[in-house]
C-alpha cells in the first residue's frame, strides 16, 4: 500500500443511535464536556443556510487545490456519512462546487467539512446540506491526486479517525472520538439539564451572578470602596 495515494474501503462507524442522540445538541456544550481542547478552528464556517450536522466521518486527505479523492469519497460514501476533507487550509482553488454538492445529496450524505475552499456559494445556501469550509473562491480545482481516503486526518489540530462522530452548528464543527462518544453524550446531557435550570431561574428574575465575587476574591482581586 502506497502511503499518500491509497483508499481504505472499510472501517467501524459510530452507531446510528449516538448520531441521533447528538444531533441538535449545542456544539459549544459538547466542546465544554470534552475539556475545550478540540476544535477545527475558527476558519471552518457554515456554508449552508441553517441546521445541524451529525454523522460518522469519512476522512479524506488531498493535495491542496486538488479534489480527485474528494470525487471518489462522494462515490463510496454510505448514506448518513459526513465527508471530512483535509485540503491543507488552502483557499486558492475550490474543492467542492454545485455539481459535486448535488451528487453528495443524491448519495444521502449527511454533510461535508472541508479545510479548504468551496465555490457556487448560492447553491449551498439554496440546497442547505450542512457544509463547512474555510473559504470561498471561484477558481476551480485540479484532479490529479495524490490523496488518501479512510485514514486519520487533522484539521487545524483536530484529529479525526474514520468513523468518529462529526457534529456542527452555527458555532462550528467538532469531532467526537467514536470510542468516547457515549461518555461525552452523558456529560453533555447533564450539562444541558443544568443549563436549562439556570435559564429558568434567569427568566424568573434571578439575574445576579452568585459566584463571580467569590471567584475574584479567590484569585486575589482587590475590591476598592
Amino acid at each position: 500500500m502506497s502511503e499518500g495515494f491509497r483508499v481504505k474501503q472499510q472501517w467501524e462507524r459510530v452507531s446510528a443511535d449516538l448520531v441521533a442522540a447528538f444531533r441538535g445538541l449545542p456544539v459549544a456544550n459538547v466542546s465544554d464536556c470534552m475539556g475545550r481542547l478540540s476544535g477545527g478552528g475558527v476558519a471552518l464556517r457554515p456554508m449552508h443556510r441553517d441546521g445541524p450536522l451529525a454523522g460518522p466521518a469519512l476522512t479524506v486527505k488531498t493535495r491542496p487545490g486538488d479534489n480527485l479523492m474528494l470525487h471518489k469519497a462522494i462515490d463510496m460514501a454510505a448514506p448518513g456519512d459526513v465527508i471530512v476533507c483535509d485540503g491543507g487550509g488552502d483557499l486558492t482553488n475550490a474543492l467542492l462546487g454545485e455539481m459535486m454538492l448535488a451528487r453528495a445529496i443524491g448519495h444521502g450524505i449527511a454533510g461535508v467539512v472541508i479545510f479548504g475552499a468551496v465555490r457556487d456559494r448560492q447553491a449551498f445556501l439554496e440546497r442547505n446540506l450542512p457544509v463547512y469550509a474555510a473559504g470561498v473562491t471561484h477558481r476551480g480545482p485540479y484532479r490529479d491526486g495524490p490523496g488518501e481516503i479512510g485514514f486519520p486526518i487533522s484539521l487545524n489540530g483536530m484529529v479525526i479517525e474514520p468513523g468518529d462522530l462529526i457534529i456542527g452548528d452555527a458555532d462550528g464543527v467538532l469531532a467526537v472520538p467514536r470510542a468516547t462518544a457515549a461518555a461525552v453524550l452523558e456529560r453533555t446531557e447533564a450539562k444541558n439539564a443544568a443549563e436549562a435550570k439556570q435559564m429558568e431561574a434567569i427568566r424568573a428574575g434571578a439575574v445576579a451572578s452568585t459566584w463571580v465575587d467569590a471567584a475574584l476574591a479567590a484569585k486575589g482581586c482587590e475590591f476598592i470602596p
